[in-house]
């Protein structure tokens, strides 16, 4: 049976009264946590069995999307912008994305969620009273799945990917003497952020640092249990 919506605060208040036919699953983690490849197979596994899926991710919408790209590349946002900036971004993808495809009974996935602004925000010393009434209109999620890794495996991660960049290092808040301490301050901060969040809003917590296989054994077998009976296939 279709649910009705539930919000961590108001919700949209110009949106009509709708049920939501589908479900809306959420996977959080620091940068070089695996989300993406954990999305990637997941998503293929809920296609090959019948389920039809929508990929969305954080500063992902065509409204902001380039805006946020360009404030990133100047490293032009302060600490109010950021939070707005991705706010906005977040609003864009919830009312154009999000909430039609869980009407019409899709399982979306999303790379992240308003549980990434709380933790980067709380980090960022903003009351976190403001930005989560700023995120109230957000969809309170089916399921949350948390990728969790030391700091230790974060650091090779992030070397191995490629470098590390002025956000992910947390420069904007001065929280070290060069990129590297600043990355690791900043992340360590972060990781501690995610964790009070997963205790208060029981996330299912992952060992991010075993197998892909095994992480994505695990992750198919709760989703498994949100969604209940398998879809049948189409007959060929």
């Amino acid at each position: 049976m279709p649910n009705e919506p539930k919000y961590f605060g108001e919700g949209l208040p110009y949106l009509k009264p709708f049920s939501l036919k589908g479900k809306l699953i959420v996977l959080e983690g620091t940068d070089c946590s695996g989300r993406s490849t954990q999305i990637a197979l997941l998503k293929n596994w809920l296609e090959v069995r019948g389920y039809a899926v929508v990929e969305t991710g954080w500063a992902r919408s065509n409204l902001m999307h380039k805006s946020i790209e360009l404030a990133k590349s100047g490293n032009m946002m302060d600490r109010m912008t950021f939070s707005l900036l991705y706010a906005t971004d977040f609003a864009d993808r919830l009312e154009n994305q999000i909430i039609p495809a869980l009407k019409s009974g899709h399982i979306v996935i999303a790379d992240r969620y308003v549980y990434t602004a709380f933790a980067r925000d709380s980090v960022r010393e903003a009351d976190p009273h403001w930005i989560r009434n700023v995120f109230g209109f957000a969809l309170v999620p089916d399921f949350v799945l948390y990728l969790k890794i030391d700091m230790d495996t974060l650091i090779q991660r992030g070397l191995e990917s490629g470098g590390i960049n002025y956000w992910e290092a947390g420069m904007d808040l001065h929280m070290g003497q060069d990129l590297f301490d600043s990355f690791v301050n900043y992340q360590s901060s972060l990781i501690a952020e995610y964790d009070k969040l997963a205790k208060e809003f029981n996330f299912e917590v992952i060992d991010g640092t075993k197998m892909v296989d095994e992480i994505q054994d695990h992750i198919r077998n709760k989703v498994k249990e949100i969604l209940g009976k398998p879809k049948a296939l189409p007959k060929l």
